[in-house]
């Protein structure tokens, strides 16, 4: 995982509409939430209303939250820049849902998963990385959707209180990287 405190990496990427929007678009917000989702992830599918009413309830405070598809789309169509727009909408998500063709903002954020979550400070140096909840798409066990570990995070930062120690990677399915591209941690994973 990053060490926390590390610097956001920056990043300009295009929105479905060819919009784009870079890590400078955020400075100056009091908290900062990058999160790689994709459309036909299961985990992702599992939290989506939460994610949605996450997304309202922290950008009215004023938090900045912006979301990365990094997925293979020639492997995977459904995660497609123009169904990754019909999912923004059906889903109510009303923060940028941005496309990262070459997946090189994956490979600097480390992202592993989808879902997967970073939290940065006023600093936009990382404050937390790691799942929405405890909460899994499973028969055998239903936790409800929450949000707690993510909006725990988001609220210590808001706050300006120190990191926090209990940290618990994300879960997920596995970014689908373009073969050949997986990156070298991901290959430790």
């Amino acid at each position: 995982m990053v060490p926390l405190s590390t610097p956001a990496p920056d990043f300009a990427l295009p929105d479905p509409s060819g919009k784009i929007h870079s890590l400078s678009d955020f400075k100056g917000a009091p908290a900062l939430v990058v999160m790689f989702i994709c459309n036909h992830c299961p985990y992702v599918k599992h939290i989506r209303a939460e994610l949605a009413k996450f997304g309202r309830e922290y950008q009215a405070k004023g938090v900045a939250i912006v979301a990365i598809s990094s997925n293979d789309i020639v492997n995977h169509p459904d995660d497609s820049p123009a169904k990754m727009a019909e999912e923004a909408k059906a889903a109510g998500y009303t923060f940028p849902y941005l496309y990262d063709e070459t997946q090189a903002v994956a490979k600097a954020y480390r992202a592993a998963c989808t879902p997967d979550f970073f939290v940065y400070d006023k600093e936009q140096k990382l404050y937390y990385r790691g799942q929405f909840d405890e909460s899994r798409p499973r028969v055998e066990k239903i936790l409800p959707v929450t949000g707690k570990d993510l909006r725990a995070a988001v609220d210590a930062a808001l706050a300006g209180q120190s990191a926090l120690a209990d940290q618990k990677a994300s879960l997920g399915c596995n970014i689908k990287w373009k073969e050949g591209n997986e990156p070298e941690y991901f290959k430790l994973i």
